[in-house]
């Protein structure tokens, strides 16, 4: 029997990385965005199914949690940041917080049966500022913490049937990223920092994250693994 993996915020970017790296690996994969416009530009692939889902929505989660028979791997990519200060709001602060981080439990939680049967793997997408402190963002780096240490509670727990691991990426080519790519300044000293002197792509948090759902991977749990070409270790 195929594999089945759920990937969510899979229709672009990192999520989309991952998706065609799992797919790669024989997975038949279900992705999701949070709008109709992005679940309809993503590509019509063979074993790839798009859906539109709310991280934020209990309902909506649960419903797409229980439209599964079989799942194998959950991959929690649906994030978001907020720029220009809006972060320093309540209510900014609140928002990134639960797509982020809530969000993320509660796919964990509405995943949790399905993974333990199958004896499953979880990805989480951390971030390197997981472990650095971002002054213009507060939510988004908060978030990202608290996604590493999820992961590392949740791997505890559940280590009986489930593999918990996080993914912490560091500046890869996205949208969530491309004002800092298009700031020729600010890309130049992002590609000095890194030890390996350029942007990340998504395909190399695909090949990461891969591994870890993979059964070369099966006696790994609870880590925070750095794709960031070297720059958490400079």
């Amino acid at each position: 029997m195929s594999r089945t993996a759920l990937i969510t915020g899979g229709a672009r970017g990192i999520g989309w990385g991952i998706a065609q790296a799992l797919l790669a690996d024989g997975f038949h994969v279900t992705v999701t965005g949070l709008t109709a416009g992005e679940v309809a530009a993503v590509p019509a692939r063979p074993n790839v199914t798009a859906t539109v889902l709310d991280v934020t929505d209990d309902a909506q989660v649960a419903a797409l949690a229980g439209g599964f028979s079989r799942l194998d791997a959950l991959v929690n990519c649906a994030g978001m940041i907020l720029r220009d200060g809006q972060e320093f709001t309540i209510a900014g602060f609140q928002k990134v917080i639960d797509v982020n981080l809530t969000g993320a439990m509660r796919l964990c939680v509405a995943a949790r049966p399905l993974l333990a049967q199958s004896r499953g793997a979880i990805v989480n997408i951390a971030s390197v500022w997981s472990f650095f402190g971002g002054p213009l963002t507060p939510a988004y780096t908060a978030s990202k913490g608290g996604v590493a240490q999820l992961t590392k509670a949740l791997a505890v727990a559940w280590a009986p049937d489930i593999r918990v691991n996080a993914l912490a990426p560091g500046w890869v080519e996205t949208e969530l990223t491309r004002g800092a790519q298009d700031d020729a300044a600010r890309s130049q000293a992002i590609v000095g920092r890194t030890p390996m002197g350029r942007w990340g792509r998504p395909d190399d948090i695909g090949g990461a994250a891969a591994f870890l759902c993979s059964d070369a991977a099966r006696f790994i749990t609870g880590t925070i693994l750095p794709v960031d070409g070297g720059y958490s270790a400079k």
